[in-house]
């Protein structure tokens, strides 16, 4: 099953995606309702959504054609959405997968930071004694305000020295009242980052992620298939400048699901009751290995088939930011 939020003549909704229709879940503003509607009632969401009924049909394109599709999931509050995610957690293509086996095979103490935590999860990503495997890189992306509706624009800093894509898959999980995480389900997204800044050193790698980002347009509920194929691409001027595949998926990964997961809510300030975390995955597939410049009119568009249809999202013109050296005040 899959889910869409929106926002039609003022008014909220989520709608079930069935043979290209939208069909409005009755009683329903916000996905993370009826995932507490579940929580009190024993359910998982995907029951909850079948006992509401069907509400309304309505044409998904025409949803999409007119911004009316919102991100599948936020929270009221946006500071209470937490956006993170983990890297060198996927092993790419069989050409890729090679490649990177021969760059991590070599002694560790010649390796860089960055192939020594790609090597560690190749050796304890995904642990089958029942006990917790090795932590993975981890990020910080900023909370639900830098996230950006399917057809929306990528906000692009003034600071900013790039602003490239990364076609991922985010878990969404929602903590409740006793600040136990709940997976609501799986979203394709762009984690969109600043990889000049991040390759000029990689202790950069923690303001190259601060930065908007994309999720949706559908929200999969249950379980993420072991194997996931999609397509990233780059638009300008309505012609196709770059195209590659991607896979995710554990079979593809050197982490299991869970291993990321427990690394992430380990912490007790994940654990907040109430609060929404959209997390990002890690990727092997970037237009900028391949020497690509995004340009602000730029469309990232990138299409996973088991979640739906694509999400697309333009870069934003270069930004003409408020803030600037010597603005902080002194009380």
């Amino acid at each position: 099953m899959r889910l869409i939020q929106f926002a039609r003549q003022g008014k909220r909704g989520v709608a079930r995606i069935k043979n290209g229709q939208a069909i409005v879940v009755p009683l329903a503003d916000r996905v993370i309702d009826l995932a507490n509607a579940a929580l009190a009632d024993g359910r998982s969401l995907t029951a909850e959504v079948e006992a509401r009924g069907e509400g309304e049909r309505l044409d998904y394109a025409a949803l999409l054609k007119a911004g009316e599709v919102l991100a599948p999931v936020d929270h009221p509050d946006p500071t209470h959405c937490f956006v993170a995610g983990t890297g060198l957690t996927h092993l790419g293509s069989a050409d890729t997968r090679d490649k990177m086996h021969q760059k991590v095979a070599g002694d560790v103490e010649s390796l860089t930071d960055s192939m020594k935590m790609f090597r560690l999860g190749l050796e304890g990503g995904k642990p089958k004694d029942g006990l917790p495997g090795v932590q993975p890189e981890w990020f910080y992306k900023g909370d639900g305000s830098i996230v950006a509706r399917p057809g929306a624009a990528l906000e692009f800093p003034s600071f900013a020295l790039d602003g490239g894509e990364e076609p991922e898959v985010a878990g969404i999980y929602l903590n409740d009242a006793q600040g136990r995480p709940w997976r609501l389900g799986f979203a394709i997204g762009n984690e969109y980052s600043d990889h000049v800044t991040e390759r000029q050193n990689y202790l950069y790698l923690a303001h190259s992620k601060l930065r908007a980002c994309a999720i949706g347009p559908e929200l999969l509920l249950g379980e993420l298939p072991d194997h996931v194929e999609g397509e990233s691409r780059i638009w300008r001027n309505g012609k196709l400048l770059w195209q590659k595949p991607f896979v995710s998926g554990e079979r593809n990964m050197s982490h299991t699901i869970a291993n990321l997961e427990y690394h992430h809510f380990k912490y007790r300030q994940f654990r907040r009751p109430g609060d929404l975390h959209i997390h990002f995955f890690g990727t092997a597939t970037l237009s900028v290995g391949d020497g690509i410049v995004p340009e602000p009119g730029d469309v990232f568009e990138i299409e996973a088939p088991v979640f739906g249809a694509p999400l697309r999202n333009a870069l934003g013109a270069k930004g003409n930011d408020d803030f600037q050296l010597g603005g902080v005040g002194s009380l």
